[in-house]
């Protein structure tokens, strides 16, 4: 399997991860991440959704459990913005360089300011979208923050 950005990201920082794959499809009715949490037998509230927004007009990332939803008031608090709206889906995928269901937070094609909900620094690990669809990182949640370059606010609920 050809490494995506987002494994060359954490190989070239030589952050421990693990990959798990998967079989991406999925009934209509089932989100991306639902999906990878029933194939993997993972914990929701471990396994970690990918969401681009718009806060104040800019592109913003937000990194929240698949077992809730994302705030989009407290995303914008957390950046000191005024109001998020979820990004069109043309502009998430320019922006990252990855199609929806397959977005990562690491190795996008721009840096894109990153909130990861403060519930990741609750476990030893969680996981991500590795870039493509059928595959997620595990790595520390620290590491996860650090190669984004991210924040950490309560904004999942």
């Amino acid at each position: 399997m050809a490494a995506t950005p987002a494994v060359r990201v954490l190989e070239k920082a030589s952050v421990a991860h693990a990959l798990r794959s998967y079989d991406p499809e999925h009934p209509a009715d089932q989100g991306h991440g639902e999906a990878a949490v029933a194939a993997l037998g993972a914990d929701p509230h471990q396994v970690f959704k990918t969401l681009v927004t718009r806060v104040d007009g800019v592109l913003t990332v937000a990194v929240v459990p698949v077992s809730g939803t994302l705030d989009l008031k407290a995303l914008a608090a957390a950046v000191g913005g005024r109001k998020a709206v979820m990004a069109e889906a043309a502009d998430a995928e320019r922006a990252t360089g990855y199609v929806l269901g397959g977005i990562s937070p690491l190795g996008q094609k721009k840096v894109l300011p990153t909130v990861v909900d403060s519930s990741a620094l609750e476990f030893a690990t969680v996981m991500v979208s590795g870039g493509r669809r059928g595959l997620q990182l595990e790595l520390a949640p620290g590491d996860l923050v650090r190669l984004t370059r991210a924040r950490t606010a309560p904004i999942g609920r």
